[in-house]
């Protein structure tokens, strides 16, 4: 892990120059690749104390064993190790008993450092001795000596490199084997009296970069682990300033500090090991007299070149309680140690939190408060989405908050309050709630809350829950146990001004599963949240190693961000996915759950979950650069979008399907049923011309239910039409049925759109209604509007088609008036028409629309003149049945089609049947040859006896027609005698089929398969003689 490189200098009267040794060119190159969630506060997740230590001597510097997590302390008599989680004290060895420090106490340790891989801990003494420390075989080795002494050492993060700095203000770089590499000094001839400028070296000791004269600039130089910035402090004729350089010197950025510009002097400033968090040591400049001076320990974050000051550490001005080391953990990025002079030790775990309301009603504001110094940046998502650091509201304190919680109760969760780092607890809400006479959304300060508990350490008071008005359940840090408290109002005379503490010990219960066993993360979890899954309550939690748990069992290691809401658990991966999951389903969180694609979609890089706006589908998300995203997830807003429905609110659902592209045939497809029932409903509350337009123009026969937007929790069958018919049809007819009972005038145009969306358009009735608006002014839509939108729905060329078939010229003409045609085509044909005979002029109209069968029903009223015209477009377009149907069966034009038709069939090869329509209408001879050519016997039979023919014909006849027989079926009309048991006839035909004489091999062949059939014949009735002599032998016993 980097570590901050942080070197002071004792400087002369006469130096006023700064240096900075680049020991790590390589670690630009590294980066830094965490990114701080810029909506998210610092919260305290943990804390240890060692308060009872008795250690040797005063402390000076620490430094912590990477690999066991403990302190490894310098005073001016030893150097100690110990377990600030548990008290332990490891090792202990004398930097006195071998005469490394004098025994009267007076020696000073400038530095210490671990060095993991030699096993040792490396000490740098102001006398000027460098001595190694073996944690092995805890012996202690002079490893080298200054003579003018030393007054700073540090370490490359490689730990390849040491500095340490002279008494002679010189530079000493060496190898990690202490061999020199080189020597310069400090103080440069070109700097000049009173110059502040800073220097910096590379590795190999080489001046890279000289920076201006920097006016104010302090002694203090923190390098950002992540290589991109320097920072120090500089004071200002008005302000005290964090100011940033980048490695060419050139100032990039600065914050600052909340305090008076004489006010407070910085001891030190520290980057954590990921470069998101910089600590900053302050104590005031001027302490009164004979008081020690206050102390203070801020940790600062950035984004969006935006420093926020997260939390506040005031440690008062008691000198043992002042901290004397201070120090951020090598491993853990969010852990900051430090060390009292009484020998106090404290660890702090940090974690990152977004602090949001929890409401799940639309009263709920989807409110994030975040913390900046005493000011809380409030924006509320229901209403806008504003990216940081700007915000909806701030609200001001008068000293820095440490923590936010909102209020936990139903219709109040926009409610805060704030637990400041002076112990009070600020409550804010909207004035409504108090019965204030304000508006409801404006958000003030209600009152002031001492909270009655001896604050000895900063942040004594580490979680914080708002559960009801007076009353909060907070979780306290003392000296040797950790407490869960219950603050309500004190019983005073001013009952409002603290909170104290009325039960101490309050019940705590392990968490258990439905089985009744414990329950416990395996890991520790910076975020948890509680959640239903499959009826059963369930805790989820994630640590900082991205391991999602939900109980006790592991169900994902990649996971950024998570939050529950309603029944859905969403998550943000680090492969850039937002999934929304189910909680409902029992195979929600199996890995082989075959999950719909809308539960899952792409997310940009590095996005986490800020919040989500409840009883809506906004989920809000927040990039690594900081800027926010608001995207409606496929799966929330199904799951909104069926919530709407059910509950008949169709505007709120047609509105957002509309925007979010949703394809609108859910509104029926989800309850055909329900929404058939309710459809003078669904267009009071649409109250939209066009929007009604835009739902019937999107309906299609596809049931979206099934296809579109399956929903996982409900059946196949749930979603079945209503009626039995084309849904299309149904919901027009339904739609239309309804529009003009209420306002036909007002849902003209819907009613126009009911007629054109069927699945066979009803073109002409729409045209008609068209035509009946002329004439009358008081519709709210004139012929014109009305034509104008028809033509917007249909292709102008079918709607004029169509204007044709309704016969009506005027309509005609202001349909082609409104077309693309040339009137030098469509007016010479309807002059042409208008001076036809009406029936003759509608054939007319309906030949060129081809539509055959209304044109001869037209033609047959035009006159016998016009039968030979018919008789044509019957043969071309086969339309003989239709047109038989126009004609009584005695007529000479029903003998004429007849006979044309019967013509037709035998081309078809439908002999018989034109046989059976030439016989009927009186063709007898035509009919017989029609029979005759088929084989038809019985037909051609009864026809030659009708006719008559003569004797000597008809026997000549019936032969001929018996040889055709035999020839195509003799073998299979023996077999259907031999079964039907008729053996006269059976034997004629086998002795007729013989003389036929086929080939020899082939009667042997067929005449063995006629035995055979009676064989088995025979055989069934033995069996059956058989049978009924059982029956009756079992009868007569």
């Amino acid at each position: 892990m980097l570590k901050t490189i942080n070197i002071r200098v004792r400087w002369s009267k006469i130096m006023c120059i700064y240096f900075l040794i680049v020991t790590y060119l390589h670690i630009s190159l590294l980066g830094c690749t965490s990114h701080l969630p810029k909506m998210r506060n610092l919260g305290l997740l943990q804390r240890f104390s060692c308060v009872d230590l008795s250690l040797p001597g005063s402390p000076q510097c620490l430094t912590i064993r990477s690999e066991t997590g403990t302190v490894l302390v310098a005073s001016e008599l030893a150097i100690t190790e110990f377990d600030p989680r548990t008290e332990e004290v490891y090792k202990e060895v004398s930097l006195t008993a071998d005469d490394y420090l004098p025994e009267d106490g007076s020696g000073v340790v400038v530095a210490i450092q671990d060095l993991p891989d030699q096993e040792s801990v490396c000490v740098a003494t102001a006398s000027g001795d460098v001595i190694l420390y073996n944690l092995n075989t805890s012996q202690l080795e002079c490893v080298g000596s200054v003579e003018s002494g030393l007054t700073g050492m540090t370490w490359s993060p490689d730990q390849e490199l040491v500095t340490l700095t002279t008494g002679q203000e010189t530079i000493i770089m060496m190898t990690k084997d202490f061999e020199p590499i080189t020597e310069v000094a400090i103080n440069q001839d070109d700097f000049g009296e009173g110059a502040r400028k800073v220097r910096i070296w590379n590795r190999e000791c080489v001046l890279q970069a000289t920076s201006e004269v920097v006016n104010g600039l302090e002694q203090l130089l923190c390098w950002k682990p992540s290589g991109s910035l320097i920072a120090s402090t500089q004071r200002h004729p008005n302000k005290h300033s964090v100011v940033f350089m980048e490695k060419n010197g050139l100032l990039h950025g600065d914050f600052t500090l909340p305090f008076g510009k004489e006010q407070v002097k910085v001891k030190e400033l520290l980057w954590n090991s990921d470069s998101t968090v910089l600590a900053v040591w302050m104590e005031d400049l001027k302490p009164r007299e004979n008081d020690h001076p206050n102390t203070y320990i801020q940790l600062w974050t950035v984004g969006n070149y935006h420093w926020y000051l997260k939390q506040s550490l005031h440690f008062g001005n008691e000198a043992l309680r002042a901290p004397v080391c201070v120090c951020w953990d090598p491993e853990k990025p969010l852990r900051l140690h430090l060390l009292t002079r009484g020998w106090a030790s404290y660890t702090y775990d940090w974690g990152w939190s977004t602090q949001h309301s929890h409401g799940n009603d639309c009263h709920d504001n989807a409110n994030v408060a975040v913390i900046d110094g005493d000011k809380i940046l409030v924006t509320t998502f229901r209403q806008c989405v504003i990216p940081p650091p700007m915000c909806a509201f701030e609200l001001q304190l008068p000293v820095p908050v440490n923590l936010v919680t909102f209020h936990s109760q139903a219709q109040r969760t926009n409610e805060l309050a704030a637990l400041t780092a002076d112990g009070h607890i600020y409550v804010y809400g909207q004035g409504e709630s108090y019965n204030l006479k304000l508006d409801s959304n404006i958000i003030c300060s209600l009152c002031v809350c001492r909270v009655a508990i001896d604050q000895e350490e900063p942040l004594t008071l580490r979680l914080l829950l708002w559960l009801s008005e007076d009353l909060f359940l907070a979780v306290a840090h003392g000296r040797h146990l950790t407490r869960l408290l219950k603050l309500t109002p004190s019983d005073s005379q001013d009952p409002k001004d603290t909170l104290e503490i009325r039960y101490c010990q309050l019940s705590l219960t392990e968490w258990k599963d439905s089985t009744g066993n414990i329950i416990n993360f395996p890991r520790p979890c910076v975020q948890t949240a509680l959640c239903t899954l499959s009826g059963e309550e369930h805790l989820i939690g994630l640590t900082e190693r991205s391991h999602l748990y939900i109980g006790d069992s592991l169900v994902a290691s990649n996971i950024s961000s998570f939050v529950v809401y309603d029944d859905f658990l969403l998550l943000t991966t680090h492969s850039h996915m937002c999934h929304c999951l189910n909680l409902s389903l029992q195979s929600a969180l199996s890995s082989d759950a075959n999950q719909n694609d809308e539960t899952v979609r792409k997310v940009e890089r590095g996005s986490r979950i800020v919040s989500v706006v409840p009883q809506d589908t906004r989920l809000i998300l927040q990039m690594p650069r900081g800027n926010l995203e608001t995207i409606h997830h496929r799966a929330l807003v199904l799951a909104q979008l069926r919530k709407w429905l059910d509950r008949l609110r169709f505007k709120d659902a047609f509105e957002s399907m509309r925007k979010l592209r949703i394809n609108l045939n859910l509104i029926y497809d989800h309850n055909p049923t329900v929404f058939l029932d309710n459809i003078e409903m669904f267009l009071k509350q649409i109250d939209s011309i066009n929007c009604i337009n835009l739902f019937l123009t999107e309906l299609k026969e596809e049931d979206t239910t099934t296809t579109m937007y399956p929903c996982p929790s409900c059946s196949a069958s749930s979603s079945a039409s209503g009626k039995g018919g084309k849904k299309v049809d149904i919901i027009c007819d339904a739609l239309r049925s309804t529009m003009e009972t209420l306002d036909p005038q007002k849902y003209c145009l819907c009613i126009l759109t009911s007629h054109v969306r069927k699945t066979t358009p009803e073109l002409e009735i729409a045209l008609q209604k068209v035509h009946e608006l002329r004439g009358e002014s008081l519709n709210s839509v004139s012929a014109e509007e009305a034509l104008k939108y028809l033509l917007f729905l249909v292709n102008v060329n079918e709607l004029y088609e169509h204007s044709l078939g309704t016969y009506d010229f005027d309509l005609v003409l202001m349909v082609a008036e409104k077309s693309q045609k040339d009137p030098k085509e469509y007016l010479p044909f309807l002059n042409m028409l208008k001076t036809l005979e009406p029936n003759y002029q509608r054939y007319t109209i309906d030949k060129h629309l081809k539509r055959y069968r209304k044109a001869l029903h037209h033609l047959s009223n035009s006159g016998e003149e016009h039968f030979t015209e018919l008789l044509s477009l019957v043969k071309d377009q086969r339309l003989y049945s239709d047109a038989l149907e126009l004609y009584p069966s005695d007529s000479e034009q029903y003998k004429t089609l007849s006979v044309a038709y019967a013509e037709h069939l035998v081309e078809q090869q439908q002999a018989e049947q034109a046989g059976l329509l030439l016989w009927r209408c009186g063709e007898n001879a035509r009919a017989l040859q029609a029979f005759i050519s088929c084989t038809s016997w019985r037909n051609t039979l009864a026809v030659a006896t009708h006719i008559p023919l003569p004797p000597e014909q008809l026997a000549l006849l019936a032969r001929d027609l018996a040889g055709r027989d035999l020839c195509h079926d003799c073998e299979e009309a023996i077999s259907a005698l031999i079964q039907g048991a008729a053996w006269e006839e059976a034997l004629r035909l086998v002795s007729l089929f013989f003389h036929l004489s086929p080939p020899l091999p082939v009667i042997a062949i067929r005449f063995n398969g006629f035995i055979i059939i009676i064989l088995d014949y025979l055989i069934g009735i033995a069996v059956f003689f058989l049978n009924c002599i059982k029956i009756l032998v079992i009868s007569g016993n």
